[in-house]
Order: structure tokens, then sequence, then C-alpha cells
């Protein structure tokens, strides 16, 4: 079979309303934004935001990255992980929170390789990073357990209502 023909099939299948597709979505959005979500807590109080920073990013300032750089991108990252966790699990501003998300795990993914070029990335970044592309390539509308959805709804009864 012609590859553009299985590309047509498979969106076409996007297409077709499929109630398992709202479960996989609702399933990969909590398990990711709890991911983010509770090591954001973690970092932001009990780590605490100064602390990752000197952890995490500190030892990268004998690097061409600027220090001021290094210290407000390890203090903001844990207020992201959480606030885009929170978001990503309650399904409100996804797509926001998927973006913020995938930024961080581009900041993470180029820190490992500066200091490991060759870093291992199957046990972090990848399964996130899956996970972050599913949620985000799926139809909006077949993400029925959320909050975006619940407004989006809304906004539409709403519409109809004043026509």
């Amino acid at each position: 079979m012609p590859v553009s023909v299985t590309l047509q099939s498979m969106a076409t299948s996007l297409k077709q309303p499929n109630p398992n597709r709202a479960w996989a979505i609702l399933f990969a959005r909590l398990v990711l934004g709890l991911i983010f979500f509770m090591a954001g807590v973690w970092k932001v109080f009990q780590l605490g935001p100064l602390n990752h920073a000197r952890k995490w990013f500190l030892p990268y300032s004998n690097t061409f990255l600027p220090v001021w750089s290094l210290w407000a991108t390890g203090v903001t990252i844990p207020f992201i992980e959480m606030i885009a966790g929170a978001l990503v699990i309650i399904g409100w501003r996804t797509r926001d929170a998927l973006v913020g998300l995938g930024f961080v795990l581009a900041i993470v993914t180029f820190g490992h390789l500066l200091s490991e070029p060759l870093y291992e990335f199957h046990t972090h970044v990848i399964p996130r990073l899956a996970l972050l592309l599913f949620v985000l390539m799926m139809p909006r509308e077949d993400d029925r357990f959320s909050v975006d959805h619940l407004f989006q709804r809304r906004r539409i009864v709403g519409e109809a209502t004043q026509k």
C-alpha cells in the first residue's frame, strides 16, 4: 500500500469519533501532568527554586552560558513544571501548558548534551516527550474529559442560544 494512501487513511480515522481516544488522551494527560506537577511541587516546596538552580544549573557556569541565564532558567523551570503540570492534569489551556513543558524538555536535553554528548534519554526525556507529543497531536475535540472541552461546549451552546 502506498504511503500516501496509508497517511490518508490515518488522517481519516482520526476524524472518526472514537470514545477510546478520549480515554487515551485523559490517561496520557494525567500521567504527564502528574510527572511534571509532582516534580515542580518538590522543586518549589522541598528543594527550593534557588537550590534547584544551584544544584542543576550552576554546574554549567564553566560553559559559554552566562551565569545570569543559568539562575533565571534554574529558578523559573520548577514553577513552569508545577503550573503547566497542573494545567495538563485538569486539561485547561492544555496546548499552552504542553508548549511550555516542551520548552522545558528542550532545555533539559540541551543541558544534558552540553555536559554529556551521548547522554541516554530513554529513561527521562523520551517517555515525557512521547506523552507530550501524543496529547498535542490528538484532535482537541477528542479530549472530552478536560476543562478546555467543557469551556468549548459552553461557548458553542452560548452561541447557539444567541442565534
